[in-house]
């Protein structure tokens, strides 16, 4: 198979399962504890149907949206996804260089291995970084300083991950940052040469936005779960969010938020955004998907946040369905990871390009000119039992 073939999600992750390392594969792969969740997060699409109008002269539809106060030129963006120099040795740069191409935002993680600095003067695009609140507080101020100083756009704090989902593949393959050879994990790296060069020559491997703090997950490997035990706050709390926002002083959303009523405390506490997620499934086995909640907090608090739904999309009409019970914009990780390792800054940009084809084409079908025309209309859920 090539990039060229890839036509949907399950060809860039067939693509991605050759070229990648078996502890790196999983890694995106995976979810927590049985995976129910993870499965749910696409499943969960399935529950509604939508509803086209015909006839309407829809020309061609206007895919635009604005978030973070930011136009982009269609409802999706890439998730902030750490470590992204594992899936591609271009890492980062080919996400933030596609995303620019396509006029949408590039999201920065924490754990990213390019700085803050680095990115900003390779993407003129509209830029999100994902902060976390650590237990060093002067790691937590000096991500959002150099954010400001470096133009970013808007800031989102992730919320889920006081402690670490109980990831099991990860502790089948022996998956660490840096990666590490291991007993499970030998004939998986011998059998794949290419993604071992590449590793090896373009640069050596590091946490870039916070290797001047800690030597931990850059110089000392660390499984996943042990660096965010180590690192993160579990304490974390209103208080601390509340402090993020007011610091930042600009776009801000709360990553992580399923309820309605943290949504309305989200507000409370002066966010403009938040992104209903449960972490691709990796950390609450056994919640509901965000799919399954968007509807209750868009009419709950629609008129008062940018609502974004974070998680299980896999197809245009995904994003149509979305949209159409109150969401604003979507992202998405797990796709566009696989897609990077599947082509690096070529492989984000297919993925985008279907992307982009599947909505404008769906929309059409729809009968509808913009994005404010996909309503609570536009969607019948299925009655059960």
């Amino acid at each position: 198979m090539s990039l060229k073939n890839c036509y949907n999600f399950e060809d860039f992750r067939k693509l991605a399962k050759k070229k990648l390392p078996s502890p790196i594969f999983h890694y995106i792969d995976g979810g927590a504890d049985d995976e129910v969740t993870l499965k749910r997060n696409t499943d969960s699409f399935n529950e509604c149907d939508l509803v086209p109008n015909v006839l309407t002269n829809v020309g061609k539809p206007d895919l635009s949206t604005t978030i973070f106060g930011k136009k982009i030129d269609m409802p999706i963006f890439l998730s902030p996804c750490a470590m992204q120099r594992l899936y591609h040795h271009d890492g980062d740069k080919a996400s933030a260089k596609a995303a620019d191409k396509f006029g949408t935002f590039y999201s920065m993680s924490t754990m990213a291995n390019n700085t803050i600095e680095e990115i900003s003067n390779i993407s003129g695009g509209p830029k999100l970084f994902q902060l976390y609140v650590h237990k060093d507080q002067s790691i937590t101020d000096d991500l959002i300083e150099r954010c400001k100083r470096s133009g970013f756009d808007g800031m989102c704090l992730t919320v889920d991950t006081l402690v670490a989902g109980n990831r099991e593949r990860d502790h089948r393959t022996g998956f660490t940052t840096p990666p590490k050879l291991t007993l499970q994990s030998l004939m998986s790296f011998a059998t794949h040469p290419a993604w071992v060069l590449n590793y090896l020559t373009h640069g050596k491997f590091k946490l870039a936005n916070v290797a001047t703090k800690t030597d931990k997950g850059t110089n000392i490997a660390k499984s996943v779960i042990e660096y965010i035990n180590e690192q993160y706050d579990p304490k974390m709390n209103w208080k601390d969010a509340a402090y993020c926002v007011k610091k930042w002083n600009g776009p801000f959303a709360l990553k992580g938020v399923m309820s309605v009523d943290d949504a309305k405390r989200a507000i409370d506490i002066g966010c403009s955004a938040i992104m209903i997620s449960n972490h691709g499934g990796r950390q609450l086995d056994g919640s509901r998907s965000p799919f399954d909640q968007v509807k209750a907090i868009s009419d709950a608090v629609g008129d008062k946040l940018e609502i974004i739904l974070d998680g299980g999309i896999r197809r245009g009409t995904h994003v149509l369905k979305a949209l159409a019970a109150g969401a604003k914009a979507c992202s998405f990780g797990k796709m566009f990871l696989f897609s990077l390792a599947a082509g690096g800054q070529d492989g984000v940009e297919k993925l985008l390009e279907n992307m982009h084809n599947e909505i404008e084409r769906n929309m059409v079908l729809m009968g509808c000119k913009n994005l404010k025309e996909l309503n609570s209309s536009k969607l019948i859920y299925r009655i059960k039992g």
